[in-house]
């Protein structure tokens, strides 16, 4: 048995059992160095020597697990930025074109709402009355006063959305030359305190005051309102003669030729050369107004003409009118046909 092969030796020799494991060990290097066996993990033909690897050791320390098995926050989806419009020249100009039309459309509509308004208001009137609700109220004056108001005036119901302006402003200019003869009065009565020779002059300015006043806002302010109100031809050329005739009396006083009973420039310069500077600089302040009215005047009267013009009244319209206004007033008619008759009874009875 023990002279048995082994056969896990290939090289058919017998293991001693005895023998030491050192010497056996130099025994079995020096077989594999004499044989040449093919090894095709060595160019040599041996095989490679056999290293030992180290025992796997576990780790000492496991990694701390997470507290709280929470799955991480998922990734919010950004939306792309939204392109910028730096926009151009043509779009802004588009921009403000359309911006404007739309105002001016807006303005349209609040000017035809006001107009449809006052329409709306005069229809109330006349179906309650009329005549009967529009009360004078023209000079406004009190109630406990004797005289009592001569005319009706309410120019944002009676005279048109577009001509409102105009007429306020020759009312207004109206009520200024009103004011303005008043202070030359002031002004003659000053002028008359340090010099008793213009007593002339200061008379002359109280009849200028009481007659002026009235004549004006009768010969061309209601000619005026009532050509505005009506599109009336006549009213308009009854204003551009009276109130021509109007701004020639504003040079004049602005002049201020002595004994007239203007204190104009002459007048104011002459009392002051004269040494009453008081009466002087009143004189001035009224020169300084009479001066800006006949300005306004003529401005006001050009821009008058330039409405008359657009509102497509003429010569030959006024004519009409006065020819139907003249025969259809009934103390011209009742006149006429006395005359006539008177005529033809002459002729029958010579």
């Amino acid at each position: 048995r023990d002279m048995e092969p082994d056969r896990g030796n290939p090289f058919g020799e017998l293991d001693n059992p005895f023998q030491d494991p050192a010497v056996s060990a130099q025994q079995n290097s020096s077989q594999y160095a004499t044989l040449d066996v093919y090894n095709p993990f060595d160019n040599r033909g041996m095989p490679p020597p056999y290293h030992e690897q180290p025992p796997i050791q576990a780790p000492t320390t496991l990694p701390a697990a997470p507290a709280n098995n929470v799955p991480p926050p998922a990734a919010k989806k950004q939306s792309p930025p939204e392109p910028k419009n730096y926009g151009s020249y043509g779009t802004q100009e588009a921009t403000a074109a359309a911006t404007a039309d739309l105002l001016r459309r807006q303005e349209e509509l609040n000017r035809k709402a006001e107009e449809l308004d006052r329409r709306e208001r005069e229809l109330q009137s006349a179906a309650l009355g009329g005549s009967a609700t529009k009360k004078n109220n023209w000079p406004p004056l009190p109630s406990f006063c004797p005289v009592k108001p001569c005319f009706y005036q309410d120019i944002s119901v009676e005279i048109p959305q577009d001509f409102q302006k105009t007429v306020s402003m020759m009312y207004y200019l109206w009520l200024c030359n009103a004011g303005t003869l008043f202070l030359n009065f002031v002004a003659c009565l000053a002028w008359f305190c340090v010099d008793a020779s213009n007593g002339s002059g200061f008379g002359l300015s109280i009849l200028w005051l009481l007659l002026f006043t009235p004549c004006s806002f009768l010969c061309w302010y209601r000619p005026l309102y009532k050509a505005f109100r009506s599109d009336s031809s006549f009213n308009f050329f009854v204003f551009f003669f009276i109130y021509f005739v109007q701004d020639v009396l504003y040079v004049l006083q602005a002049v201020g030729i002595p004994g007239w009973g203007f204190s104009g420039w002459i007048a104011a310069l002459s009392v002051l050369r004269a040494g009453s500077v008081g009466a002087a600089v009143i004189m001035m302040i009224v020169a300084i107004f009479v001066t800006g009215n006949a300005a306004l005047g003529i401005f006001m009267l050009k821009r008058v003409h330039s409405i008359y013009r657009r509102t497509g009244a003429s010569f030959q319209k006024a004519q009409e009118e006065f020819a139907t206004g003249v025969f259809s007033n009934q103390v011209v008619r009742t006149a006429a046909s006395n005359a006539a008759a008177g005529a033809a009874q002459n002729a029958f009875n010579p």
